[in-house]
């Protein structure tokens, strides 16, 4: 009976789909995260009857033919972009994105990563960094002696220092785009890194045709949905169990069968 493999691999497919709903879920107050789905596809058919096949020599042909099926498959993991709420948390280092883009950071061996999570700080040398310490790129440095830091809409930084009037812009905040954000590689640490399937990256100004605008004081959220997790977390399990089921069908006709006398 195919029932038996057929069935073991929708446990299989919702196994992989409580993965991604579980770390969805584990990163409900992650700064800047995308949910992830998963996407299935059904495996090939056998074809006891083809479609369309001649069922007399008068050239009459099979309307609807018999193909049974054999499955399910895994055929991605999407990344859901949507825009998450922004939190004020009245950091003047913390920034956040409305709208397109990722904020390029320069990793320690010099590769270029892009992340959402505008948590930054600032190091011993007034450069803004990640938390982790890796450099924002531009790089913006700021004086030892400001007073006070601004950043409007469009990335300007300005520094206000002591015995001064007005303030300096000292660099401008650069975002990316991608012609596909889905295919760019997570990496953990709120990271991702350019991939072919994303397309090199496009960098501007924040507020430029297309790109986001940036935000003082603000931290984008995860766009996780929490009832909705727990909804597609219940409708997995329901599917691992009926799943279950028929292979215990499955499995009481074989044994019905083997007791024929």
């Amino acid at each position: 009976m195919k029932a038996l493999s057929t069935a073991a691999t929708g446990m299989l497919a919702q196994q992989l789909n409580i993965d991604v709903i579980s770390n969805n879920i584990a990163n409900m107050n992650t700064t800047g995260f995308k949910r992830g789905r998963a996407e299935f596809q059904d495996l090939l058919y056998q074809n006891i009857e083809r479609v369309g096949a001649n069922s007399s020599d008068a050239g009459t042909v099979v309307p609807s033919g018999i193909q049974v099926g054999v499955g399910v498959r895994t055929a991605g993991v999407y990344r859901i972009t949507d825009q998450g709420s922004l939190q004020n948390t009245g950091n003047m280092f913390d920034i956040a994105i409305n709208g397109r883009g990722f904020f390029h950071i320069q990793l320690p061996d010099g590769q270029d990563a892009y992340t959402r999570a505008g948590s930054f700080q600032i190091d011993q040398n007034g450069q803004l960094v990640t938390p982790e310490g890796y450099a924002v790129q531009p790089a913006i440095n700021i004086p030892q002696d400001a007073i006070d830091v601004t950043i409007n809409e469009q990335g300007e930084v300005a520094v206000k220092q002591d015995g001064q009037t007005n303030p300096a812009v000292v660099g401008t905040l650069e975002l990316a785009i991608f012609p596909n954000e889905v295919g760019l590689e997570a990496i953990g640490g709120n990271m991702y890194l350019e991939s072919q399937a994303s397309g090199a990256a496009i960098p501007s100004s924040p507020g430029q045709p297309g790109y986001g605008t940036v935000f003082q004081g603000f931290l984008e959220q995860s766009n996780v949905n929490a009832v909705g997790e727990i909804t597609s977390m219940i409708s997995a399990q329901r599917a691992y169990e009926l799943n279950s089921k028929v292979i215990q069908t499955a499995d009481e006709m074989l044994q019905a069968a083997n007791n024929l006398r």
